[in-house]
Formats: C-alpha cells, sequence, structure tokens
C-alpha cells in the first residue's frame, strides 16, 4: 500500500482508528499525517503530538 500523501493524509479530520495506549488488541503505527516525522509545517504534528506515532487497533478476528 503506497504512503499517503504527506499534507492530507487523513482530509485534515483526525485518525479514525486511533486509540488510547494500553487498550487490548492494539499497537504503534507511523502516523499518517507526518508520516513519521512528528512535524507538520515545522510545528508538533496534532496527531501525533510529535512522536510520529499513533495506536491503533490491530485487525483480526
Amino acid at each position: 500500500m503506497a504512503p499517503e500523501p504527506k499534507d492530507q493524509p487523513t482530509n485534515g479530520r483526525p485518525n479514525p482508528d486511533a486509540v488510547p495506549p494500553g487498550t487490548p488488541g492494539a499497537g504503534e503505527n507511523i502516523c499518517r499525517r507526518c508520516a513519521g516525522t512528528g512535524t507538520v509545517d515545522g510545528a508538533p504534528c496534532p496527531e501525533c503530538g510529535g512522536t510520529g506515532k499513533v495506536v491503533t487497533p490491530v485487525g483480526g478476528g
């Protein structure tokens, strides 16, 4: 799967897959908004708080 464009990865909306850290069945992923850099337009990424990572549910049955 190709990475989404850095400037509009979630069309300005929060990541709908994000869950709180420690959620059972969740894992760490690279932030789609900043592509893991932790910054957007020279400021900390509002999606990941500047970490470059987000916690999302892991798929499966």
